[in-house]
C-alpha cells in the first residue's frame, strides 16, 4: 500500500520569554519521523507535553499557540504540505486533512443546527452538493450510530449529549471525505460508558469509509483498540515506534513497559474497624428550579483509615453528594453524621472545627489555587485559619508537609504555572492535609492527568492514607482507579446507589444491569478487546 502521509525529521518549537532574560527557542519536537499508509491508523501516545497534539497538528500544516515548524518535512500525497501556499493549505485542511478536537462542546456553534455545521467543510472546499452532503452525513449518523439519523441533523447542540456530540464532529470530519483525519483526545473528556461507544463508533467508521487516521491519547488501553501502529513519545521524541501487537506484549523500553503496567495496580480493602467517620443517611436533594431530585435517599459510610470510592457517569450525582457532605447544598431530607454528631446540613451553621475536619481535593488543580500566590501561601493559608501558625512556624510547618508530598522545600516560593500537572495537585494534597482533617473528598482527582502522572498521585494517597489514618471518600468513573485504591465502592446512576458494599463484593457477579455495563466498558490491554464487547453487546440486544 502506498504511504499516505510521511515525516521526516520534524522539529517544532516555540519562543519563550522569561523574566528579566532574552528570549529563549525552546524545541518541543525534536526529530520526529513517522510513516501512514492508506486507510491505516496510527497511534500517537505519551504524557502531557510529549508533542502528541503539536505533531497531529503539523499533518495540517499548522502551529498552535505561537509553536512554529522550524524542520523536517511532511509529505500528504507525495507533497511537501510545509512548503504550500496559503491557498493550497486552505484548501488541505478541512477537505484532504480534517481534525477531531478533544471537546465537541466547545467546537460546535450553539447557536446552528448539528446538520449545518457538519456539512460546512464540505461545502466550502466544494466536495459534493448539499443534497449529496446532506446524504453523506445522514449516512455517517447511522454507521456512528447516533440516534434516528434522518431528523439527528436538525438538532442542536444543547439537544444531544456529549458522546453524540464527539460522533457529531467525526461525521463533521469524515463528510468531506478526506485521505486522513486526525483525532485530538476524541474521548478523554467522556464517561466510560459513554467512551466505549464513541470508541466503537470511530473505529467502525474508520473501517467503512477506509480513511487512514492519527489517534492521539494518553491512554495506550484505548489506543491498542483503534491503532494498526503505535508511537510511544516523550519530552518530544520518539520513545518506541512499532505494530500496535509489539507495543502492547512486547514492549523493548522501561517507559513503555511502565505504561502497558500502570493499571495493574491492585490495592488490597482493609475491613473497617471502629464506628464510621462518615454516615449518610437517606440523603435527598435537589436543586433550585430544578424539578426533580438530584439524590434519592442515599445512604454510605466512611469509615477511619479507609476509602470509599463512589463510582458513576456523568450526572449520576457524585460530585452533588460531595456538595451535600461539604454543606454547600442543604439536602431536602435526611442527615449527615460526622464522628458520631449530626452536622448542619448547610455550611454557615457548622463550627470551624466541623470545617476544619472535613477538606476537598479537586479535580482541575489549576483552577483550584490562586495563580498569583506562592506554594507556601497556599498550603500556610489553612494553617494560619485553623492553627494560628504565622511566621517561621508556618513555614516550618509547610516545608514539612512538601516533604511529605514528595516535593521538598525547594518549592515554597514557586507560583503554579512553574509547576507540572501532577505537582500542581500534590499542593492540593498538601493544602489539604495541612487542616490535620479526618476526612478528605476528593473529586475526580486524576481524571484530567496522565496515566503515570495518575499513579503516582494514587500511590501518594494510599502511603498518606497508612501514616495519617485520614478516610477518602473518592468520587470518580473511573475503574481501573476504583481497583487501584478502594476499600468500598457506591456505584450510583440517576442520583440512586444501585450497588453497595466491599470491594470485593462489588466487584464480584451477579452484577446489576448497570454495574455490568460499567465494569465490561472499563479498556482492557488487550487486542480485540473492543470487538469482543461490541460482539457480546450486539448479541445481549438481539436476545432482548
Amino acid at each position: 500500500m502506498s504511504e499516505l502521509l510521511t515525516i521526516r525529521d520534524l522539529k517544532i518549537g516555540a519562543t519563550a520569554y522569561p523574566p528579566g532574560e532574552p528570549p529563549q527557542w525552546l524545541e518541543i519536537v525534536k526529530g520526529v519521523s513517522v510513516t501512514l499508509e492508506k486507510g491505516k491508523v496510527l497511534g500517537l501516545i505519551g504524557e502531557s507535553g510529549a508533542g502528541k497534539s503539536t505533531i497531529g497538528l503539523a499533518a495540517l500544516a499548522y502551529g498552535r499557540g505561537g509553536v512554529e515548524i522550524s524542520g523536517g518535512e511532511v509529505l500528504v500525497n507525495d507533497r511537501d504540505i510545509l512548503q504550500s501556499r496559503q491557498k493550497d493549505l486552505r484548501s488541505l485542511r478541512g477537505g484532504e486533512v480534517t481534525y477531531v478536537a478533544q471537546s465537541a462542546a466547545a467546537a460546535f456553534n450553539p447557536a446552528r443546527k448539528l446538520m449545518d455545521q457538519v456539512i460546512e467543510a464540505t461545502l466550502e472546499h466544494g466536495r459534493m452538493s448539499k443534497s449529496e452532503a446532506e446524504a453523506r452525513a445522514v449516512n455517517l449518523f447511522r454507521v456512528l450510530g447516533l440516534p434516528d439519523p434522518e431528523t439527528f441533523g436538525s438538532r442542536y447542540p444543547h439537544q444531544v449529549s456529549g458522546g453524540q456530540l464527539q460522533r457529531a464532529m467525526t461525521a463533521m470530519a469524515l463528510c468531506p471525505a478526506p485521505d486522513l483525519v486526525v483525532f485530538d483526545e476524541p474521548t478523554t473528556a467522556l464517561d466510560v460508558t459513554t467512551q466505549i461507544e464513541v470508541l466503537a463508533a470511530i473505529k467502525t467508521a474508520i473501517r467503512e469509509t477506509g480513511v487512514a487516521a492519527i489517534y492521539i491519547t494518553h491512554d495506550l488501553a484505548v489506543v491498542a483498540q483503534v491503532s494498526d501502529h503505535i508511537m510511544v513519545l516523550r519530552h518530544g521524541e520518539t520513545v518506541e515506534y512499532g505494530e500496535t501487537d509489539q507495543i502492547i506484549n512486547s514492549p523493548r523500553e522501561e517507559y513503555t513497559r511502565a505504561l502497558v503496567s500502570v493499571r495493574k495496580i491492585q490495592h488490597v480493602e482493609k475491613a473497617p474497624k471502629g464506628e464510621p467517620v462518615l454516615k449518610v443517611e437517606n440523603i435527598t436533594a435537589r436543586y433550585r428550579g430544578v424539578p426533580r431530585d438530584v439524590l434519592k435517599d442515599i445512604n454510605v459510610e466512611v469509615y477511619p483509615g479507609q476509602t470509599l470510592a463512589v463510582v458513576g457517569e456523568s450526572g449520576s450525582g457524585k460530585s452533588t453528594l460531595a456538595r451535600v457532605i461539604t454543606g454547600l447544598l442543604t439536602p431536602s431530607d435526611g442527615q449527615i453524621t460526622f464522628d458520631g454528631r449530626t452536622l448542619s446540613p448547610a455550611m454557615p451553621g457548622r463550627t470551624r472545627d466541623d470545617l476544619r475536619q472535613v477538606q476537598m481535593i479537586y479535580q482541575m488543580a489549576d483552577t483550584a489555587m490562586n495563580p498569583r500566590q506562592t506554594v507556601g501561601t497556599i498550603i500556610g493559608r489553612p494553617l494560619e485559619f485553623y492553627f494560628g501558625l504565622k511566621g517561621a512556624a508556618k513555614r516550618k510547618r509547610v516545608a514539612e508537609l512538601l516533604e511529605k508530598i514528595e516535593l521538598g522545600d525547594g518549592f515554597l516560593d514557586r507560583y503554579p504555572a512553574e509547576l507540572s500537572g501532577g505537582q500542581k495537585q500534590r499542593v492540593c494534597i498538601a493544602r489539604a492535609l495541612a487542616a490535620d482533617p479526618q476526612l478528605i473528598l476528593c473529586d475526580e482527582v486524576t481524571s484530567a492527568l496522565d496515566p503515570l502522572v495518575a499513579d503516582g498521585i494514587l500511590k501518594l494517597l494510599l502511603e498518606l492514607q497508612a501514616e495519617e489514618n485520614v478516610a477518602y471518600l473518592f468520587i470518580t468513573h473511573d475503574l481501573a482507579t476504583v481497583k487501584a485504591i478502594a476499600d468500598s465502592i457506591a456505584v450510583m446512576y440517576q442520583g440512586e446507589v444501585v450497588r453497595y458494599g466491599p470491594k470485593t463484593q462489588v466487584l464480584s457477579p451477579p452484577f446489576d444491569a448497570y454495574t455490568d455495563l460499567l465494569l465490561s466498558s472499563v479498556p482492557e490491554m488487550e487486542l480485540g478487546w473492543l470487538e469482543d464487547v461490541i460482539e457480546h453487546r450486539r448479541m445481549e440486544s438481539a436476545g432482548n
